[in-house]
């Protein structure tokens, strides 16, 4: 009999801390493990009692690269609660927001965390020693994101301009058309991420669960929809029905809550690559072309594939964003981004948006005065964590038949994690 036992402590490059346990018995898994080793963060005990005015900027500290897209989602649990409908300008507003971390987010997790895998480094450091070009080009993509998101939330994290019903301050048109003109001199360098990934090796792999994300008519949504879709089997559901769609659960090893769809059972994944396996027609031009030529098509199945979407969102955010800036200088929306008014009143919401990692669940429940009685927060790693563990146990039992030893599997097992993108300390509750 064989034995295989690989323990990584403190895995590194991803956000947060968490352990690998994995153990083989005649190239069949034991034990697998995922676990998240970060204390209690009690997300929803910080936001109960407060106002509804406090509650976006206590939820925007849940992440330092998310911080936006907690923002948009609290407000729209807010507006679910109190009937609160928007205009089209601020949804173009939120949209730029929530664009901004992507940027941030997948600049630094392809470039800083995960390329290094793949060009033999341990870390990002022999990477800028030895193509310092290539980094700064990444670095310059980050930039552009704090920039976008200082410009419209007045932060580059943790604004502080988006508000319910609205914004208290806006860009003007020069500033604007600056920013799309900055969106399309970034486009040639996120191009090139596409195909830098596309040239990387992997191993051929499917996960094992689901995929989750939000879906619209014709769109490619990331906060102007309520409808999410699991993409392998069809089904979907409201986001006010989060809690009936998906279940979340204890585990003895980690610090973070799993989650699975609760009508079968079963884990699922999501991130970039459900996106593009959801949304595939929607994409930009630009971006479904490099996705194309990538091999990057639906049904699109290998987790490690999800370098490649988050490469491929870089070039349609680009192009996103650089023609929403250019509609907002020409006043190319109905009304205006000033909050609306709105009535206090006691209500239940959930609000939902496709963060950089994936989707998104803030729930409130409010009382008459506008004070949170209930709160949930299902933040994208969460949701994985069960999928990776399952996509784990298939990478090490399918490497091991191949014949690679515990060295390689390891590698491929670290690459496997940071492939998720995980922000390990977001998961706990």
């Amino acid at each position: 009999m064989t034995s295989v036992r690989i323990n990584v402590e403190h895995l590194a490059r991803v956000e947060g801390h968490g352990d690998i346990r994995l153990v083989m018995e005649d190239g069949q898994v034991t034990c697998c493990e995922m676990a998240v080793v970060e204390p209690a963060r009690l997300f929803e005990s910080m936001v109960r009692g407060r106002s509804f005015e406090e509650v976006p900027y206590i939820a925007s500290r849940v992440c330092g690269i998310c911080s936006a897209s907690h923002v948009v989602t609290d407000l729209r649990a807010i507006e679910h609660a109190f009937g609160v409908t928007v205009t089209d300008r601020t949804r173009a507003l939120r949209e730029l927001l929530v664009y901004g971390s992507y940027l941030q987010n997948h600049a630094t997790h392809l470039f800083v965390f995960a390329a290094p895998d793949f060009l033999g480094h341990k870390s990002v450091f022999p990477l800028a020693d030895s193509n310092p070009e290539l980094l700064q080009k990444a670095l310059g993509l980050k930039a552009l994101g704090n920039e976008l998101c200082t410009l419209v939330g007045g932060r580059s994290i943790h604004p502080i301009t988006a508000v319910v019903g609205g914004f208290t301050h806006e860009m003007d048109s020069a500033e604007y058309r600056c920013m799309a003109d900055a969106m399309d001199e970034a486009r040639a360098f996120a191009l090139e991420a596409v195909d830098l990934f596309r040239d990387f090796d992997t191993v051929d792999v499917r996960t094992e669960g689901d995929l989750l994300a939000m879906v619209a008519p014709g769109a490619y949504p990331v906060c102007t929809s309520d409808a999410a879709r699991f993409v392998r089997s069809g089904d979907e559901f409201s986001a006010q029905d989060v809690e009936e769609a998906i279940e979340e659960y204890p585990v003895g090893h980690s610090g973070a809550f799993l989650a699975r769809v609760r009508k079968t059972g079963r884990p699922y994944m999501t991130a970039a690559l459900a996106r593009v396996n959801a949304s595939w027609d929607a994409l930009c031009k630009d971006a479904r072309y490099a996705a194309a030529k990538a091999g990057l098509r639906p049904p699109e199945l290998n987790p490690f594939a999800n370098n490649i979407a988050q490469a491929v969102e870089l070039v349609d955010v680009l192009d996103r964003c650089a023609a929403l800036c250019r509609r907002l200088a020409d006043g190319d929306f109905e009304g205006t981004s000033e909050p609306v008014p709105f009535t206090v009143r006691a209500g239940r919401g959930v609000g939902f948006t496709e963060a950089p990692r994936g989707a998104l669940f803030h729930l409130l429940e409010l009382d008459g005065e506008g004070r949170v009685q209930r709160a949930s927060i299902m933040t994208p790693t969460a949701q994985n964590i069960a999928n990776l563990e399952a996509d784990m146990r298939q990478l090490a039992e399918t490497m091991a038949a191949a014949g690679y030893d515990a060295d390689l599997i390891r590698l491929e097992i670290e690459k496997l994690v940071r492939a998720y993108d995980p922000c390990l300390s977001c998961s706990v509750h």
